[in-house]
């Protein structure tokens, strides 16, 4: 059997260090509409005081890598609640990219062999990649996968509006998210 391509490695500080701070992807957008309302939900995204002590705390640096547009309905859900997370913990650092600036990173993170976005890609302090989230919970992603497989993609995408509006403060996005963040900021397996 022949060997599948190899990949060339990323350079994640490359990356990382190309990427823009929230605020300046954010001032950057072309949809102002949607600058406004991510900004509003950033500021109101309740987070109680077991998460925000355990963001005050991380043992050791997280670096996330957010691929996004500000177009997107997603993005405009859920980069509010990465950069929420952000803004209260010292130790996490996130930074955004837009799709068409790093192809070579983007084109290893589709969804389904779809360009969803947004895509978080979570790195520990020595820039290991330590997992991926996006382009929506994992429910989500499940009930949009269903959805393709049986040829009703539309009515998948309703029923995840519904998912959406049983969680108005993206608490399901906290919980996975603040997994992710756990795992690349442990110190011991």
């Amino acid at each position: 059997m022949p060997k599948p391509p190899l990949l060339p490695t990323i350079d994640w500080k490359e990356v990382f260090e190309s990427g823009l701070t929230y605020q300046a992807w954010l001032e950057g957008g072309k949809h102002p509409q949607n600058q406004e309302k991510m900004e509003a939900a950033r500021r109101e995204l309740p987070l109680g005081p077991h998460v925000e002590a355990l963001l005050a705390t991380l043992p050791r640096p997280v670096h996330v890598v957010a691929i996004a547009e500000d177009w997107c309905g997603d993005v405009a859900r859920h980069v509010p609640v990465l950069a929420r997370l952000a803004a209260g913990a010292p130790n996490l650092r996130a930074r955004y990219l837009h799709r068409e600036s790093r192809p070579d990173v983007f084109a290893r993170f589709l969804t389904n062999g779809g360009e969803s976005i947004p895509k978080f890609i979570f790195l520990n302090d020595q820039l290991v990649e330590c997992g991926n989230w996006g382009p929506m919970p994992a429910a989500c992603r499940e009930l949009i996968a269903r959805g393709k497989a049986r040829g009703k993609t539309g009515e998948a995408r309703g029923r995840v509006s519904v998912c959406y509006e049983a969680d108005p403060h993206c608490q399901v996005a906290v919980r996975e998210l603040l997994e992710l963040i756990d795992i690349a900021s442990t110190q011991s397996i």
